[in-house]
This record gives C-alpha cells, sequence and structure tokens, in this order.
C-alpha cells in the first residue's frame, strides 16, 4: 500500500556532501509529515529533520545550517541535501512519513523506509 525507499546514500569525505532522496507510493493516501531519523551503531536512532506539507520544518540542533530538508508533495517526495558532512553523521538514514487514507478522517499512520547508509570519512 505505501512504500518509502531512499537512494542516495554513499561515501564521502569529510565537508563533502550528499543528497538523500525518499520516493513515497501510495495512490490512496495523503502524505502528511515527512522526515528523516538516523541510527548509529548502539546509538539510540534520532529524529534529523522534519516537515509538514504546508513545508514548515524543523531540525536537530547537530544538523542546523548543515543540511536542508525539502518536499515535492505532486511527486510524493522527499529530500535532505547535507553540506558540510562530519564522521559523526555516519549512520543509517530512515525516511519516515505520516499518512492518512484519502478522502477519510480517519487514523494517521507511520510508515519508515529501509534506510540509506551514510559515511562520512575523516
Amino acid at each position: 500500500q505505501v512504500q518509502l525507499v531512499e537512494s542516495g546514500g554513499g561515501l564521502v569525505q569529510a565537508g563533502g556532501s550528499l543528497k538523500l532522496s525518499c520516493a513515497a507510493s501510495g495512490s490512496m493516501f495523503r502524505f502528511n509529515d515527512m522526515g528523516w531519523y538516523r541510527q548509529a551503531p548502539g546509538i539510540q536512532r534520532e529524529l534529523v529533520a522534519k516537515i509538514t506539507r504546508d513545508g514548515n520544518t524543523n531540525y536537530a540542533d547537530s544538523v542546523k545550517g548543515r543540511f536542508t530538508i525539502s518536499r515535492d508533495n505532486a511527486k510524493d517526495t522527499l529530500f535532505m541535501q547535507m553540506n558540510s558532512l562530519k564522521p559523526e553523521d555516519t549512520a543509517v538514514y530512515y525516511c519516515y512519513a505520516v499518512v492518512q487514507r484519502i478522502g477519510t478522517t480517519g487514523p494517521f499512520y507511520n510508515y519508515w523506509g529501509r534506510g540509506t547508509q551514510v559515511t562520512v570519512s575523516s
């Protein structure tokens, strides 16, 4: 029904940039809040950035000024431009979405992608 597929991860040197994408599918659903979490080995998953359907954004303090989240509602696609990457940004990055079935006032559901690895070398 709903699928989120991340892409754009990879290996980059410190100071470099990457752009993550998350392609969302699910024609019967409206994608509301979307965002990115990350999880490094041995560390709890943390929120990196989120964006409302109207484009309001929030960022973790650790990425403010370096990461920019955006979305294309027409294509149900989420992006995150990551600049000035640091070794501590190394993690698996997960896309998430809060969705609601179109035409209903029914419940909201949370969906997650499978993640994309970002590795920043020093």
